[in-house]
């Protein structure tokens, strides 16, 4: 592909990307929603990107590659980090909703709030080192600072749970990931192991 043709499809991408965000904050603005009512969506899209930008990897290993899973796999790290932007809306909707540091800090203590923020503080390191000057000048340390991502998702996932009255919603996000990891295990297992002399 073209390079000025990667950075129009890029650019289209972060315009979808954005919607949402738009959408909730225009809803906020107008007065049409409280802050507590975008608590739920910004953080669904949290989980949905994270979720999106780990998928690609083991169906590839599964599938092999074709084109929709490279172009997948090209844009993982953007979606990477609108997750952790979208958690970081998350969290100032939080911050607005309460109103002051000393009510947020009263809460630090509970499992469904700290669990957030681990999951916050774990997306930061993938979010500032996806940059094509981060791969390069980390080397291969890059590619275990991106698998912080993995711990995240589950303190994201223990988060949504303790708050949350309902399992099945989690579930149905965390999902796609179990079964394309299992499809991923399941390929390994399948694949004959080189006999050793």
């Amino acid at each position: 592909m073209q390079p000025h043709l990667v950075r129009f499809s890029r650019v289209g991408l972060w315009i979808m990307l954005a919607l949402p965000a738009a959408f909730m904050l225009a809803r906020l603005a107008q007065g049409e929603a409280l802050a507590m009512d975008l608590f739920e969506p910004s953080g669904d899209m949290a989980v949905r990107l994270i979720v999106l930008a780990l998928l690609p990897g083991p169906l590839t290993d599964f599938f092999g590659p074709n084109h929709l899973l490279r172009n997948w796999l090209a844009v993982r790290r953007n979606l990477g980090v609108a997750a952790f932007i979208y958690a970081l809306l998350h969290l100032v909707l939080y911050a607005t909703d309460l109103g002051s540091l000393a009510a947020m800090l009263d809460e630090v203590g509970l499992p469904g709030i700290w669990t957030g923020w681990l999951a916050l503080l774990l997306l930061l390191p993938a979010a500032v080192t996806s940059s094509n000057r981060a791969i390069r000048l980390l080397g291969l340390r890059w590619k275990t600072i991106q698998r912080i991502v993995y711990p995240a998702l589950l303190a994201s996932f223990a988060h949504w749970l303790l708050l949350e009255s309902s399992w099945q919603k989690a579930a149905i996000h965390g999902a796609p990931l179990i079964i394309a990891w299992t499809l991923r295990m399941t390929r390994h297992l399948q694949t004959p192991r080189r006999k050793t002399i």
